[in-house]
C-alpha cells in the first residue's frame, strides 16, 4: 500500500487552473494567462499547505469536442516536472493520465524521472479516457481501452518498482532485460484511479491505492465508497483505499460578485463545517476549486483557505 496522507485526517489538494481549460470549469481570465501565472498559483498552494497540485491529460482534442473541452491541455509530465522545480513540499498528481495511450515503458520512464527529480512527490492518477479520436490517431483500440488500461497498470507496477530491469509478461505488453534508470525515489508509486463508472470503481478497488471520483455529488459517495470496499475485500486487498472527492466550487468570505448558486461561500467556520461532512462519508482527501476573476484573487483565496479553513478541517 502506498498511502499518501495520514489516515484519519482530511487532506486537501487542487486541480491547477490554466493547464486545462474546459468550459465546464475554467474562469475567463485563464484564457490569457501565462506560465508565470501558473507558477505563482502553484507556489501559493505550496505555501498554503496544499497536499497536492493536479494536472490533466489529453494528447489531442477533436474539432467536434473543442467547443466544450477547448484545446488547452498541458502535457502532465512536462507541467508537473516544471512545478517540481519551483515548489518544495506539495505532491504532484496527474488527474488523470490516460496511460493506455502510451506503452507502459514510456510512461514508466517519464514518471520515474519525475518522481526522482521531485524527491518522491509523484502521485500517479490514471483514467480510461473518453475521446475516441485520440485513441484512433495513436493506434489504440478505444473499444478495448478498459482492458488495455488494466494491463497497463499491471505493467506499470513492475516498471515503476525498484528493479532496474523490470519484467512483465502480458497479452499486449511484455518486457525483460531492459534497464531503466533513474528509478523512482518512492519505493512504491501511489496509483489513484479516476472515474465513477462501474468499471472505474472496480479498477480503483482492485488495482488502485486510491480513488478519484469524477463529479459524484455528495449523496452518491456513500454507495460508491461501500462498493469499492466490498470489491476490495472480495479481491483480498487488505489495505484501505485512499478515497477522494471533488468539492463544490468555493469562495472564502462573502463575494462581491456572482459566483454561482452552487458555490459554497462564507466564513471559514461555515466552509470547514460543510467540508468536514466529506470526512464523515469516508473521504480521505478533497479536491477544491476556487472561483476567481484574476490571478490575484485566486492566490488570495488559496491563502485564505490555507490559513483560515484548513486548520478547522480536522476539528
Amino acid at each position: 500500500m502506498a498511502r499518501v496522507f495520514t489516515e484519519g485526517r482530511l487532506a486537501y489538494g487542487m486541480q491547477l487552473p490554466i493547464q486545462s481549460q474546459s468550459t465546464l470549469y475554467a474562469e475567463p481570465w485563464e484564457a490569457a494567462a501565462t506560465a508565470d501565472d501558473l507558477a505563482e498559483v502553484a507556489r501559493a498552494a505550496d505555501r498554503a499547505g496544499f497536499g497536492y497540485l493536479a494536472t490533466c491529460d489529453h494528447v489531442a482534442v477533436p474539432r467536434r469536442l473543442a467547443g466544450a473541452m477547448g484545446t488547452v491541455w498541458y502535457d502532465p509530465v512536462a507541467t508537473l516536472s516544471y512545478l517540481a522545480g519551483i515548489t518544495e513540499n506539495v505532491r504532484l498528481l496527474s488527474h488523470v493520465a490516460i496511460v493506455a495511450l502510451r506503452h507502459p515503458l514510456v510512461t514508466a520512464k517519464q514518471y520515474a524521472t519525475l518522481d526522482h527529480l521531485s524527491g518522491g512527490r509523484l502521485i500517479l492518477g490514471v483514467g480510461a479516457g473518453h475521446v475516441a479520436e485520440e485513441f484512433a490517431v495513436l493506434g489504440v483500440d478505444f473499444a478495448r481501452r478498459g482492458a488495455v488500461l488494466d494491463e497497463t497498470l499491471d505493467a506499470l507496477r513492475a516498471a515503476l518498482g525498484p528493479d532496474e530491469y523490470p519484467r512483465f509478461e502480458g497479452e499486449r505488453f511484455s518486457f525483460a532485460d531492459l534497464g531503466q534508470r533513474p528509478r523512482p525515489a518512492q519505493a512504491r508509486i501511489p496509483v489513484w484511479v479516476g472515474g465513477s463508472s462501474p468499471a472505474a470503481v472496480r479498477r480503483a478497488a482492485v488495482r488502485g491505492d486510491g480513488w478519484l471520483p469524477q463529479g459524484d455529488p455528495r449523496a452518491a459517495l456513500p454507495a460508491q465508497i461501500a462498493r469499492i470496499r466490498e470489491l476490495r475485500a472480495a479481491a483480498g486487498v487488505e489495505d484501505p483505499p485512499e478515497i477522494g472527492a471533488i468539492t463544490e466550487a468555493l469562495y472564502v468570505g462573502e463575494p462581491a460578485w456572482a459566483t454561482g448558486r452552487r458555490t459554497l461561500t462564507g466564513k471559514a467556520e461555515a466552509l470547514a463545517a460543510s467540508l468536514r461532512e466529506y470526512a464523515a462519508l469516508g473521504v480521505d482527501q478533497i479536491q477544491v476549486r476556487f472561483r476567481s476573476r484574476d490571478r490575484a484573487e485566486l492566490i488570495d483565496q488559496i491563502a485564505a483557505f490555507g490559513a483560515e479553513v484548513a486548520p478547522l478541517l480536522n476539528d
